[in-house]
């Protein structure tokens, strides 16, 4: 059986001896994957643009998108993809740094630049990365409370 390892750089070397040590085989192509859980995750294990998996640090994310089944986390400078549904990604990001704002997009408190409301009891947020996206009405009394308004 063999096995992926997607977990911080400090713990790598230590579960990659102890998996060998039980003659468990390590490969990028392996079917199953060991990640990283902390009840909030440092690193999410994502693919770039030629679907190699990589690990990425929560802090570089300013926002998740999904489009049906498809995920999306942009950072400042690259787009990476996932194949974790959304509640999924949600449950592993720190909930102080990281909400929902809609059914369908995520966003890191430290790249949200202005926060603009509108007549509608929405919010229209623009991120770090010049991005617009809009905190929805189902949203609307939790990002307040989030960000205290």
């Amino acid at each position: 059986m063999k096995f992926k390892i997607s977990v911080s750089d400090e713990k790598y070397s230590e579960l990659e001896a102890f998996l060998k040590d039980h003659g468990i085989e390590i490969s990028e192509e392996a079917e199953y994957e060991i990640t990283e859980r902390k009840g909030s995750s440092e690193f999410l294990s994502v693919r770039n643009e030629k679907k190699e998996r990589i690990s990425l640090s929560t802090a570089e994310i300013v926002f998740i998108e999904a489009f049906g089944k498809d995920i999306e986390i942009h950072t400042m400078q690259d787009t990476f993809y996932s194949s974790d549904r959304m509640y999924q990604i949600e449950a592993l990001l720190d909930t102080k740094e990281f909400i929902r704002i809609s059914k369908s997009v995520i966003i890191s408190r430290g790249h949200v630049k202005k926060i603009r409301p509108t007549l509608s009891m929405k919010f229209v947020l623009t991120l770090t990365n010049g991005v617009q996206v809009d905190v929805t009405r189902s949203y609307y009394a939790e990002f307040k409370k989030f960000y205290n308004i």
